[in-house]
Formats: structure tokens, sequence, C-alpha cells
């Protein structure tokens, strides 16, 4: 077990680093990408992971010289979504490191989804109410890599930043929990890198 008792807080973000839920977005991606016309790149889509998706949206128009609404985008690719109606899986060793520190120490979930996905996913495995705090991209005016959902997620737990460490799967992630002031340890094809 990886010792995290040099710290008081725990930030998980949820997909792709507690919820094995990245095919299933990509996929989506494909779908919404193929739709309004974008060039898909499973590469780069999987690098602009933890970034809210409106946000990945402005991102592709930039990228791609085109102007499509954002929420016209996201909503397409939210129903995407729901419509292949797969129940992502936990992950293990990070739910191993949930379990360890639970009783002990402040466990909270910094993610890109969206209140509601979150929230539905998170019940669904029944970790809802087991955490003290989540925030979600609906939750913050900036989202990843901008500290905002890490430092929210500190300050709603109590806990100065630099008594938290983040598990994040994403070069995007990482790059916002280090802004915050925190240790960050990478999750990668669901194998913590410590």
């Amino acid at each position: 077990m990886v010792d995290l008792s040099v710290y008081e807080g725990i930030v998980f973000d949820m997909d792709g680093t507690l919820v094995d839920s990245m095919p299933a977005h990509m996929e989506a991606w494909r779908h919404a990408c193929e739709h309004y016309g974008y060039p898909f790149d499973l590469e780069y889509m999987n690098s602009l992971g933890g970034v809210p998706t409106r946000q990945t949206v402005v991102i592709l128009n930039e990228k791609f010289g085109v102007n499509h609404d954002p929420s016209a985008v996201a909503q397409y690719k939210r129903e995407a979504w729901e419509a292949m109606k797969l129940e992502p899986v936990l992950i293990e060793s990070t739910m191993a490191v949930f379990e360890h520190y639970r009783p002990s120490m402040a466990i909270g979930i910094g993610t890109g989804a969206e209140r509601s996905h979150a929230e539905h996913l998170l019940s669904a495995h029944g970790l809802l109410a087991r955490i003290d705090s989540l925030v979600t991209a609906t939750d913050v005016s900036n989202g990843k890599p901008h500290p905002e959902t890490f430092l929210t997620v500190a300050r709603q737990m109590g806990i100065e930043p630099d008594k938290c460490v983040v598990f994040e799967d994403t070069d995007i992630g990482y790059q916002a929990a280090r802004d915050a002031g925190m240790d960050c340890i990478m999750v990668k094809d669901g194998k913590i890198q410590a």
C-alpha cells in the first residue's frame, strides 16, 4: 500500500482514476466528433481527459477552425454516452487506497465531469455517501488544468492544499494538482505510478 501518512486528505479524479470510464467517454466523443465533422484522434482526445466537456469543444473548435456551439456538442456527447448504457467499473488499485485510508483521512473527488453524471456514477458504486467533498465541472468557473477544482475540494474538506495528495490519470490533471500546491500520484492504465 502506498504510504500517504504525511497527508491529511486525499483527492481523487474520477474518470480514469477511480472509475474505469474513459473507454466509454472516448466512444461517446468519437460519435460526437463524427457528427460534427471533427477529425477523431483517440490519443489527442485522451490527452484532454479531465477538461470539462464544453471546454473540450472550445479547444476542438480552435484546433480545427470551426465554430460549433459548445453546449450543443456537449449535449450530443452526453446523449451518446447515455445511449450506451454502460456502467463503468471501479479501478482496483485506487479503490484499495480509498478503502485503506477512508477510516482515517478525508477523501474528496475533483472531476471534470458534470455534477449529474458524477453523482450518478458515484451513487451507483456506493461512493457518494462515503466522501467528504465532490467538486465537478458544474461547480467551478475554471476547469482543469486550472487548479480551482482541487483547491475547492481542499477548502470543502477544511484541509490546506499542501496537506492533500491528488490521484490523477492525465497530464492536465497533474498540472492542476501541482498548480494547486498539491503532490500528485499518477494512475496509468489502472496502475498507481508510485
